[in-house]
């Protein structure tokens, strides 16, 4: 299944639900606090391990993404900026949450390759800082982050640090707490998750975020997005 080839809202009777793919699965639906409802789902036809992610905001989709089961980013699709990236063969570090649970610590080194914008390199790390929260009877644990992105020439386009959480159950990352900058200046975000709907619970792959919403959106939040988008 293409990134791009995602399915969309259905306006059938009642609140519009998000309709996905044939042969794909949504396990939760989540609200977070910035205006954004996401999906996590799984499909038929990939890898044990894979999941799906896309997010919205009020106007629609704003990201469709791909992790594998130690939570690298397999394709990405940001859709307010038009940049789809894919993950580049041999990562001189990859990303691992077998590590990150076995040592409280994961460093990371990768790049990814993108027709609009060429090749990216990251560089950073996650580590747990103990803290556990429970979040709309959510049991996740809470992590600090580092990621520098540099442009194919080694310069650095943005660089974002925050915390965020990652559940060992789904074995994936939620968003957080960051802090973005950028040569045009730092901005910070809170995009914690507010509730958790699983299905048969009312809002389940509902295409309508709940909360904090009404705030125009900006291009320091395009790039606030990928640099969440590491989940």
């Amino acid at each position: 299944m293409a990134l791009t080839m995602i399915a969309g809202p259905a306006f059938a009777q009642g609140p519009a639900t998000f309709s996905l793919p044939a042969g794909c699965t949504a396990f939760v639906t989540v609200q977070n606090t910035s205006c954004e409802v996401e999906h996590h789902f799984t499909c038929n036809n990939d890898a044990a391990g894979m999941k799906r992610r896309v997010s919205l905001d009020e106007q629609g989709l704003t990201y469709v993404g791909q992790t594998d089961d130690e939570a690298q980013w397999i394709a990405s699709f940001h859709v307010l900026a038009g940049i789809n990236e894919t993950l580049a063969p041999d990562p001189v570090d990859p990303a691992s949450l077998t590590e990150l649970f076995a040592t409280n610590l994961d460093t990371w080194d990768f790049r990814t390759l993108s027709a609009e914008v060429g090749e990216t390199r990251y560089v950073g790390q996650d580590s747990l800082t103990g803290r556990q929260v429970t979040i709309d009877g959510v049991t996740l644990e809470e992590t600090a982050y580092e990621i520098t992105a540099f442009d194919a020439s080694g310069a650095e386009i943005w660089s974002s640090s925050g915390n965020e959480f990652v559940s060992r159950d789904w074995r994936m990352f939620l968003s957080g707490t960051s802090t973005v900058t950028t040569a045009g200046g730092t901005t910070s975000r809170d995009n914690t998750p507010v509730e958790f709907i699983f299905p048969g619970e009312p809002g389940f792959l509902s295409a309508s975020p709940k909360h904090g919403c009404g705030i125009a959106i900006s291009s320091a939040d395009i790039l606030k997005e990928k640099a969440n988008d590491h989940l």
